[in-house]
């Protein structure tokens, strides 16, 4: 037996009301109409081209897509040709052919950006609810668990 397993009670039932929370808010977030026009993957995308195109960077590479949204390539692959194909987000082959890039449509911003505000609407919703020094809390314990790699730890 691992130490894993040998716990005790309180920690199992907090491992429990975690992973139950975890989902619930999960699925507030990826069943609510804050991406309305756009599915829940096409949002997230968008997101991170968007983000990189505001701090000035021209192009988002997909290795980038695929480092932070953790999806399979072939997901983040047909969610940016669904983007491409809504007019949303332009291609572009590296040098090689191997490395492909994409950029928000400018023209097209605007769409993205309703369905954005809509998101900042639910995060000022949550803000309201949990107070802003909870929410900076989220927001820092969040990160932590991102940059942890929880996934690649996990051998069970």
């Amino acid at each position: 037996m691992n130490a894993f397993n040998n716990r005790g009670k309180d920690m199992e039932e907090l491992d429990e009301s975690l992973i139950t929370a975890w989902v619930a808010l999960t699925g507030v977030l990826k069943n609510s109409r804050m991406t309305q026009g756009l599915n829940y993957n096409e949002a997230i995308v968008m997101n991170i081209a968007y983000h990189e195109y505001l701090n000035g960077e021209r192009l988002t590479s997909f290795k980038s897509i695929v480092a932070k949204t953790r999806m399979l390539k072939s997901l983040v692959n047909r969610t940016i040709d669904s983007l491409v194909r809504k007019n949303l987000l332009e291609r572009y082959d590296g040098e090689d052919k191997r490395t492909t890039f994409v950029r928000p449509v400018k023209e097209n911003l605007d769409v993205f950006l309703k369905v954005h505000e809509q998101s900042l609407a639910l995060a000022r919703a949550a803000i309201g609810i949990i107070g802003e020094e909870d929410a900076r809390t989220f927001v820092r314990i969040s990160d932590r668990i991102v940059r942890s790699d929880i996934l690649s730890d996990n051998k069970e």
